[in-house]
């Protein structure tokens, strides 16, 4: 008689499963509801981003604001993150085929037209979402999955018809992992009206903004950067702390409590294998207190840096968050022919380090580059990312680059993610001190 095969051990059957894509990974959440429970574990999501075939990518967010009727859309494509792409080849260029998701994404009453003035426009990644809050004439913020177009709206922060002038796109995404849930944190405009707030995603009719307080009072300088479940954002005091006084602003998702660093300049803010990290070039400015009035920060940047600009970079790693002990490190490498920092911008660092620069904007028919600068041996490596001419750009178009782009099972979990309008409220900007603290 024929003797049946031991059972596969649990073990083994996350092991296998964990190695598939990620749709494939719901079908088989969908064999029993044991199954389902145990492909929704923490210790099979770590294992899926680990094992899977979905290794780390970068992400392409592509808007096509060179054309006055395409304004407002994006395309989204990622191409492979490649791995210790030093030893790849010995060639000046190696060469990425881009994998096209989205084609045209857009929202037909809201418009998210690119502005590279954070002022203007806010654009954020995490956990697999990427965020949108755009034009002031409209203010709608959504979230995006840009592997299938999937989105969701959020509620708006305040009427465009309200205090016009005042309603700057300040707001920063982040995901708690401990509560498992994505937040949007909206700083109020500094010399302006209104209230900070917090809103926490979830279903659309419970979806309300929260106001929160702040104690320190300043303006908003870069873009935020969201690691452990903590929003860190760049401000700036001049004029009601320190006359050129700098702080990186740290929100815990999770308490939602603000804590301040501070620091001597003006620096971008990174995720640096799993530290915050600020980088800054030895003769970098202020841009966007330069460019006050300027919503194309890219354009004043092309204009007022020069070709040969000083390519000493300073990395500064946040070692210990309680003592503020960071170790410090500069870096400067070999003149690349093609490598502009007027063209460039700091895309992120991948989970072994190297440091991604990415250029600003694609135009059709010229190469587009990404670059890997690894700290550990002082090389500056060239990609070309090819694929991007397959929707037919025809003018130059604004490009915004993520690293660590990857499936993730969180955003499968994710039901806000539907065609089902988030209500929108239109709420009165002038509520005072005693008002609730839910604000609609």
């Amino acid at each position: 008689m024929k003797k049946s095969s031991p059972p596969l051990s649990i073990e083994l059957i996350l092991e296998i499963i964990s190695r598939l894509p990620g749709d494939s990974v719901a079908r088989c959440r969908c064999v029993s509801k044991e199954w389902a429970s145990m492909l929704a574990t923490p210790y099979f999501k770590s294992l899926f981003l680990t094992k899977s075939l979905s290794k780390p990518r970068l992400l392409f967010a592509i808007s096509d604001d060179g054309n006055p009727r395409g304004r407002g859309a994006w395309c989204f494509f990622s191409s492979p993150q490649l791995e210790d792409p030093y030893e790849k080849s010995s060639s000046s260029t190696l060469v990425s085929a881009a994998e096209f998701h989205v084609c045209k994404f857009s929202v037909w009453d809201i418009e998210i037209d690119h502005y590279s003035n954070i002022k203007y426009f806010s654009c954020g990644y995490n956990s697999g979402l990427i965020y949108f809050h755009g034009s002031r004439s409209q203010g709608k913020p959504l979230i995006c999955y840009p592997n299938t177009g999937r989105y969701a709206i959020l509620p708006e922060r305040y009427t465009y018809r309200k205090h016009y002038n005042y309603r700057k796109a300040y707001s920063f995404f982040g995901f708690d992992p401990i509560g498992k849930e994505y937040k949007v944190l909206y700083m109020a405009y500094a010399s302006g009206p209104g209230d900070h707030a917090l809103l926490t995603c979830g279903a659309p009719a419970d979806m309300r903004w929260r106001k929160i307080e702040c104690s320190l009072k300043h303006e908003i300088r870069s873009d935020g950067v969201c690691i452990n479940g903590v929003v860190y954002y760049l401000g700036n005091t001049k004029g009601w702390v320190d006359p050129d006084g700098y702080v990186i602003v740290c929100f815990d998702l999770r308490s939602e409590k603000f804590s301040f660093i501070n620091i001597e300049r003006f620096c971008r803010l990174v995720n640096f294998k799993g530290k915050l990290a600020m980088i800054y070039w030895e003769d970098d400015f202020d841009f966007y207190e330069a460019a006050t009035s300027d919503s194309d920060i890219d354009k004043y940047l092309e204009k007022k840096l020069v070709a040969d600009a000083n390519n000493e970079l300073h990395v500064w790693v946040l070692e210990d968050v309680a003592k503020q002990d960071w170790s410090k490190h500069t870096y400067t490498w070999s003149t690349d022919n093609i490598f502009f920092r007027r063209h460039v911008s700091i895309a992120g660092v991948t989970a072994s380090g190297e440091i991604v620069f990415s250029m600003r904007k694609y135009t059709s028919k010229k190469p587009f580059y990404v670059f890997y600068f690894s700290p550990e041996r002082n090389i500056l490596q060239r990609v070309e990312i090819q694929g991007f001419f397959s929707q037919g750009f025809k003018n130059p178009c604004s490009v915004r680059t993520f690293v660590n782009h990857v499936e993730d099972l969180h955003v499968d979990d994710l039901r806000l993610l539907n065609r089902i309008y988030a209500p929108f409220d239109e709420t009165d900007d002038s509520e005072s001190e005693s008002d609730t603290d839910e604000l609609l």
